[in-house]
């Protein structure tokens, strides 16, 4: 098992139970699921970087990546319809919690002038939007050449509303800013 997963199990349900006065133990907000996202850019027109992108999401997630293509055409951006635009994993179960534990205890910490993340972006609805800019804070990625990779990590709960979500992922770890 997980050792975030196990965490929550044990501790972090009783502790957002408390927290936000839950008595029913099936209305306690967890994580539903990840998806980690990542556009290509410019990259569109080459897909030998697209494959480097999508290899560099899988080494990052531990699961295989789809291919996210265009819907409609836009001439300004020399974009056709069926292009592949971007690369997306949605993580569930163990795998999700694997990712958050890295995420939290490793990827973060390394983020360059790291103060914390932003308190505000959630959804209004229990979701949460994390974007990292620098691709080479997961160790992983490292030793491997791989272009720039921004991603966009966006984390899904049950909770109802901000402040469930808020309580939940501070629970988890999530250095927020103060």
């Amino acid at each position: 098992m997980a050792r975030l997963k196990d965490l929550y199990l044990n501790k972090i349900k009783d502790e957002v139970a408390k927290t936000l006065d839950i008595k029913n133990a099936m209305a306690i907000p967890k994580i539903s699921k990840i998806v980690v996202n990542s556009g290509v850019g410019r990259a569109a027109l080459d897909s030998k970087k697209i494959e480097e992108v999508e290899e560099a999401l899988v080494v990052i997630t531990g699961q295989k990546a789809v291919r996210t293509i265009a819907k409609k055409s836009i001439a300004g951006f020399k974009l056709r319809e069926g292009m592949p635009i971007g690369v997306m994993v949605t993580l569930r179960g163990d795998r999700m919690y694997e990712f958050l534990d890295k995420l939290i205890n490793i990827a973060l910490p390394r983020v360059r002038d790291f103060r914390g993340i932003n308190e505000n972006a959630f959804d209004g609805h229990g979701g949460y939007s994390l974007g990292i800019k620098e691709h080479n804070v997961f160790p992983e990625l490292i030793s491997k050449d791989v272009p720039a990779v921004s991603l966009q990590v966006n984390i899904q709960t049950t909770a109802k509303d901000n402040n469930g979500a808020r309580v939940l992922l501070s629970a988890f770890g999530f250095p927020f800013k103060k």
